[in-house]
């Protein structure tokens, strides 16, 4: 899955969870159709927190489908996200989706995509999108070699992945828990 137009980053630290993402969303590989672009979001009463990458579309579709389930378990993060995948792996769903989220409460951070994959990341950093492995390089160095918060780590990480990725724009949305 080739995903343009984005980047997604997920940092927690010390009991603080950030979602940053950036405004661009490109058409093809030679428009910038919009530069202020919101892909990160709350929901469920703003107890968990949503950032998105790929076909809008796709997306949209995704994040219905994951917040229907998360109002059907209660708010239970684990539980949809699985829910979710386990659609995609039963065929319940006729397609699949050109897209992939990152996913958030007060106590976990994942990674679901469009084609059933639900990931828990390795350390308390996780991207997604055409920018994600510039966003998530400095990230991880950050978490490693500073005492930073996970606010300053998120907007010094996205700032450099807006630097260097053509399909990545230093207008994020910024959502704590």
């Amino acid at each position: 899955m080739e995903l343009r137009g984005t980047t997604i980053l997920g940092v927690k630290r010390n009991g603080k969870t950030v979602l940053i993402g950036d405004g661009q969303a490109t058409l093809g590989e030679r428009v910038i159709m919009k530069s202020n672009s919101r892909k990160v979001r709350r929901i469920y009463n703003d107890k968990v927190v949503i950032g998105f990458a790929g076909s809008v579309a796709d997306a949209f579709a995704l994040e219905a489908r994951f917040e229907e389930l998360l109002q059907k378990f209660g708010g239970n993060l684990l539980r949809s996200a699985v829910e979710v995948a386990l659609g995609f792996r039963d065929d319940k769903y006729t397609r699949k989706l050109d897209a992939q989220m990152i996913v958030a409460d007060k106590d976990m951070m994942l990674v679901l995509s469009g084609t059933g994959e639900v990931i828990e990341p390795e350390g308390d950093v996780c991207s997604i999108g055409s920018g994600s492995l510039y966003a998530l390089a400095s990230a991880t160095a950050l978490m490693e070699n500073t005492d930073f918060d996970a606010l300053d780590i998120a907007k010094k990480s996205m700032k450099i992945a807006s630097d260097m990725c053509v399909y990545t724009n230093d207008h994020f949305t910024i959502e704590e828990l």
